[in-house]
């Protein structure tokens, strides 16, 4: 059995250049070579092995992923590799960590927010770990929003220090990843206060832990919050609990990029436009888009494949049963992840460009497409992560029985996954975001202020109020124009029907709170907009590859069909489209469906995921899936003796009807 390609077979049904469309999905050709051979060394590296890891207890889980993280930067030093290779290898290693705040939170807000001098001071000791930090933001009784945040950093001008305290138990942090047991700093975020002024939420970098034997400090309460949702999956980090008692740090240890705080205590706004947060905001929000992409993808992957592998009912004559793969059920809830997949991998793309050009007109006190950048990606994030946590909730689903068992990688990848939907801004809320700011843009229509970026669409609303769609046939809906009208249109319509009700009440707030559901969805219309619009605009691209450019087109249609056909009351209710232009939709939906099941392998081959990061018996590339599923059932630690520890106690008992005598 061993050697043999199950899926060899569906590999030579390909139409497309597989190994060019790894390029497209990578981005550059650049950065897939740096990310397989990465992934290549991970996978071959023994210290990396992760598929015991649902079954250690929390304290060998955290000591193994502390063993990892060491051999990890051991390879790094080694290897001399880049900022780039470092973090390709930390993905591929792929365990939740320390590192991940370190390198992800903790260092990009000294850049962001430290002064040229903090940053000289802190940064070479982060980069050299010599120090290892955490983003101390969250508390017990505040996430979303920030501005109620307690802690308090209290100014005090005769030692020149800060005092950081922790006055109820609710200002505790509460959630920090790294924080429990590892971090040696955090940037802590806390309410500055003056000669007894509040001057709002601040951030701090605050030393928790000696250097010399990681004991807290003196006034510092520090802990893990404990075991979070599934086996192995976020139980790796240590997110923690972080108390203050009358804490001092000198005051040059505020971040006073933007905000200053003099020697006399006087507060002074820098010449540092403020709005410069904002570009690690957008850093941060198109990292979890990414990072939204290769989460589905790796799902979708493992769906796929063991779709092809299993095979039930339908055996004609004692011949082979039906491959799952090829139920007409199956591919209306496979193919659209699929292609959602792809959608978040390009979008995700686009805000790398979007993040370089902020950060460009920031230097240049350019602040005009800032508002839009922002609500852009809160509703990027929001929209990508919850559907990605279903999605991989729904590729479980998918591979049936044998989907809900660890070592499938699916309950592990959505417990490690589903935190996203929460952190950095909690996804209602961020739609919440966009929703404002969409309202905004419509109040200002009327006054010349043209509307830019992904709302410039809003700039035609007379047109987008009144168009009627013009498709007759079933591929009509394969014209991009055609698709991009309808999804122009429905956001407008819901955008504009919200902010007709909002101006029907006296208190604005009021409204907003009242009409909060219907923001959502005008919300999300928008945000599904700017993803098939990226993809449509994907396509007007140059992509080099035998096919490659035809099947992204075939995913591109399956991604905005499936969304029309899925919000379809959206589209009938604002009148963008009849109820038999939607049922043409659906029809050449079908035909889509049909159209990429020959490409489905060759299509998930072009994500370049390594057996080791997949982390899937079911998902494994040459599909040898039962025998190895029958083999891994054996090396489970209930199976090391074949009588049950409890026997003697529990079932002999039972067994011989002695309970009553027996000692439980």
């Amino acid at each position: 059995m061993e050697g043999i390609d199950y899926h060899e077979g569906e590999r030579s049904k390909a139409e497309f250049d597989v190994e060019e469309m790894k390029i497209v999905w990578a981005g550059s050709r650049e950065v897939f070579e740096v990310s397989d051979r990465m992934g290549r060394l991970v996978a071959s590296d023994e210290a990396f092995r992760k598929d015991n890891r649902t079954m250690l207890s929390r304290k060998d889980l955290f000591k193994n992923t502390l063993r990892k993280a060491a051999h990890a930067w051991k390879r790094i030093i080694e290897l001399r590799l880049s900022e780039q290779e470092a973090s390709w290898l930390r993905f591929y290693i792929d365990e939740p960590a320390f590192t991940d705040l370190h390198w992800g939170m903790f260092v990009p807000a000294i850049k962001g927010q430290g002064t040229d001098e903090q940053q000289q001071k802190w940064l070479p000791l982060a980069y050299k770990m010599q120090i290892i930090g955490c983003y101390a933001q969250t508390e017990l009784g505040h996430g979303s929003n920030v501005q109620g945040l307690e802690t308090t950093a209290t100014f005090d001008s005769q030692s020149d220090e800060f005092v950081i305290h922790s006055p109820t138990l609710t200002s505790s942090k509460w959630w920090p990843g790294g924080l429990g047991k590892v971090s040696t700093h955090a940037v802590v975020y806390a309410r500055l206060i003056t000669d007894g002024q509040d001057h709002g939420v601040h951030g701090f970098i605050v030393q928790l832990r000696s250097l010399e034997d990681h004991l807290p400090l003196p006034g510092i309460t520090i802990g893990d919050i404990g075991m979070k949702f599934g086996n192995g999956g976020y139980n790796s980090m240590d997110n923690g609990v972080l108390r203050f008692d009358h804490v001092r740090i000198p005051r040059d240890q505020m971040l006073m990029r933007v905000f200053q705080v003099t020697r006399e205590g006087k507060c002074v706004q820098s010449n540092v436009p403020r709005q410069l947060v904002y570009g690690t905001m957008v850093f941060v929000r198109q990292t979890i888009v990414s990072d939204a992409s290769s989460a589905l993808s790796r799902a979708v992957c493992i769906a796929t494949r063991y779709s092809v592998v299993r095979r039930q009912f339908g055996s004609q004559n004692g011949g082979p049963e039906t491959q799952v793969i090829d139920y007409k059920t199956q591919q209306s809830r496979l193919f659209p992840l699929l292609a959602s997949a792809y959608a978040f991998r390009f979008v995700g793309q686009w805000l790398k460009w979007l993040y370089m050009d902020v950060t460009q007109r920031l230097q240049a006190n350019d602040f005009s497409t800032l508002p839009e950048a922002h609500a852009c990606t809160a509703g990027l994030k929001s929209l990508t992560t919850s559907a990605t946590a279903d999605g991989i909730e729904e590729c479980r689903k998918l591979c049936g029985g044998h989907g809900y068992l660890c070592s499938s990688g699916l309950p592990e990848l959505f417990a490690v996954y589903v935190p996203a939907c929460t952190y950095e801004g909690d996804n209602i809320v961020l739609l919440l975001q966009v929703a404002r700011f969409l309202m905004k843009t419509v109040s200002q229509l009327g006054s010349g202020k043209q509307p830019v970026g992904t709302t410039a669409y809003m700039g035609r609303v007379a047109d987008l109020m009144q168009c009627c769609c013009a498709v007759q046939r079933a591929e009509d809906w394969l014209n991009p124009s055609v698709i991009l009208e309808a999804f122009e249109a429905r956001s407008a319509r819901m955008s504009v029907a919200c902010a007709q009700n909002l101006s029907k009440f006296a208190n604005s707030e009021e409204g907003f709170a009242e009409l909060s559901a219907d923001l959502v969805e005008a919300a999300v219309a928008h945000c599904q907009l700017i993803v098939v619009s990226k993809f449509i605009e994907k396509l007007q691209e140059d992509i080099p590859g035998k096919g490659v450019k035809r099947q992204l087109e075939i995913l591109c249609n399956i991604y905005a069909l499936y969304l029309l056909h899925k919000y379809v009351g959206d589209f009938l209710s604002t009148s963008c489209i009849t109820p038999k232009q939607a049922s043409l939709a659906n029809e050449q939906l079908r035909s889509l469906y049909a159209q990429a099941r020959p490409n489905a392998i060759a299509l998930v081959d072009a994500f370049n995921y390594t057996d080791h990061y997949l982390s899937s018996i079911l998902g494994c590339y040459d599909g040898n899936v039962y025998p190895k599923l029958y083999d891994a059932a054996w090396k489970d630690p209930l199976n090391a003796s074949v009588v049950p520890d409890g026997y003697q106690q529990y079932i002999r008992p039972m067994l011989k009807q002695q309970l009553r005598n027996a000692r439980l």
